[in-house]
């Protein structure tokens, strides 16, 4: 009986992350697209354009050097390794953190308006430096050197 594996290449957990960076970042972006359809047009042009302003210098300075800094990791791997190691452990931990915090705002009695600054800054941010990811594994996926 042959055995099954369950390891990947590097590719495919470069692409995981990019998912994984890029959907957390539709979802966030979502909630604050739902708390602000509750507002009025100028309160809605200035929570959007806050939160854009808000996402450059997060993705810039905060979440594409550590998604840099991943995909650095990512790169030399020769040999395939578990789905789950597109992340390293005290990722997920930060992960575990950050969701926690995220259930928290959702649920305290900052108004949702507000929030949504900050949601549609870090969404906005997650999935900008998403795509670098997916820059990356397009470049691996047609490179003749692999």
């Amino acid at each position: 009986m042959e055995r099954v594996s369950l390891e990947v290449d590097k590719r495919v957990l470069i692409f995981m992350a990019g998912l994984m960076w890029c959907g957390v970042g539709v979802m966030l972006i979502r909630y604050a697209i739902s708390w602000l359809s509750l507002c009025n047009g100028k309160e809605q042009i200035l929570f959007y354009s806050a939160g854009f302003l808000a996402a450059m210098p997060i993705h810039h300075f905060g979440f594409l050097k550590i998604a840099d800094k991943n995909i650095n990791r990512l790169l030399p791997l020769t040999e395939k390794k578990s789905p789950f190691s597109f992340m390293t452990p005290k990722s997920y931990l930060i992960v575990i953190v950050m969701v926690s915090m995220g259930i928290a705002l959702r649920h305290s009695p900052i108004p949702k308006k507000y929030l949504s600054l900050l949601y549609n800054g870090i969404g906005l941010a997650l999935f900008l430096s998403g795509i670098r990811y997916f820059r990356v594994f397009i470049q691996l996926a047609f490179s003749k050197k692999e």
